[in-house]
């Protein structure tokens, strides 16, 4: 029996980690505007610079009636800065992500792997999947965002990224990889020289989503003999389901076959009524015969 530590950290992906950011981006920008009368980020020609974005990117974002227009500067560092807040880490010992406790961990002592987009970030653009190293990782992430769009463009063209990449990711990835940054060594307190970490897809050559941590976090408080027994119970549903079928089934066979021997009677007796009356016909004739001259 192993003891696991499991929770779950849902509103934190990378995907929506960015609409948190432009959310903020939005309100905050908007908000000022306002107090200055400046119109930073109302037009394409003012754009609002976004750090998280690689150089020269463009991006808009849009709030109701309103857009606003955004510009990569491609500033790594900065862009963790500015998303560091939304990790919400507590002040309190032994917690990650949105204060929740995080166990003790021996982290050289311990290997673990990354599934999904820890793989996704990694791999698609960066090409560094599989043993993970921070100090390479954060000089490529930072090298990616200072590289300016046009020039990525030209790499997507030459099919030099991974096949699963596509504009999408591109477009995203300077925020991606500072966001999968940040989570790793400033949410789960991994260290920076952390050698012990696998990204990964396949596990066996069988992909490996993120399901697998949903399915342990559903099951995380249920011993195994509550799992047998719910087990056991969805066989018996199951049975049911598959009797209460073919019970339906063979009620409409038999049905069929009682119809069909009705009729088969029916006929039967309609051909022996028939012969009936032929045989009392010739009986008739035979008589008028006899009687004749």
């Amino acid at each position: 029996m192993y003891r696991v530590y499991v929770t779950t950290f849902l509103g934190f992906g990378g995907n929506y980690a960015r609409q948190r950011y432009e959310d903020i981006i939005a309100n905050n920008t908007t908000t000022a505007n306002r107090l200055l009368g400046h119109h930073r980020g109302a037009s394409k020609e003012s754009p609002y610079l976004d750090p998280c974005l690689s150089v020269e990117t463009t991006d808009a974002i849009q709030k109701g009636e309103q857009t606003l227009f955004l510009k990569g500067s491609g500033n790594f560092d900065e862009c963790c800065k500015q998303i560091k807040p939304f990790l919400n880490k507590g002040k309190e010992a032994n917690t990650s992500l949105n204060e929740v406790y995080q166990s003790p961990i021996d982290f050289y002592n311990s290997e673990f792997y990354g599934f999904s987009e820890f793989y996704y970030c990694t791999e698609d653009v960066l090409r560094m999947g599989g043993q993970y190293d921070g100090v390479k990782y954060k000089k490529a992430a930072q090298d990616y965002c200072a590289t300016k769009w046009i020039t990525l463009k030209e790499r997507f063209d030459l099919n030099l990224f991974s096949s699963h990449a596509d504009l999408h990711r591109l477009k995203y990835q300077c925020f991606k990889s500072a966001w999968l940054h940040e989570v790793l060594h400033s949410g789960f307190n991994f260290p920076t020289n952390y050698s012990n970490l696998k990204t990964a897809q396949l596990v066996y050559d069988k992909e490996v989503q993120w399901t697998l941590g949903a399915i342990l976090y559903k099951t995380r408080f249920l011993p195994l003999r509550d799992l047998q027994r719910e087990s056991g119970k969805a066989n018996h549903s199951s049975w049911l389901r598959v009797s209460f079928v073919y019970n339906h089934y063979l009620f409409f066979a038999c049905f069929f076959v009682v119809l069909l021997a009705i009729v088969l009677y029916i006929l039967r007796l309609r051909r022996i009524h028939r012969r009936a009356q032929q045989e009392l016909l010739w009986l008739e004739e035979g008589e008028l015969t006899i009687e004749g001259p």
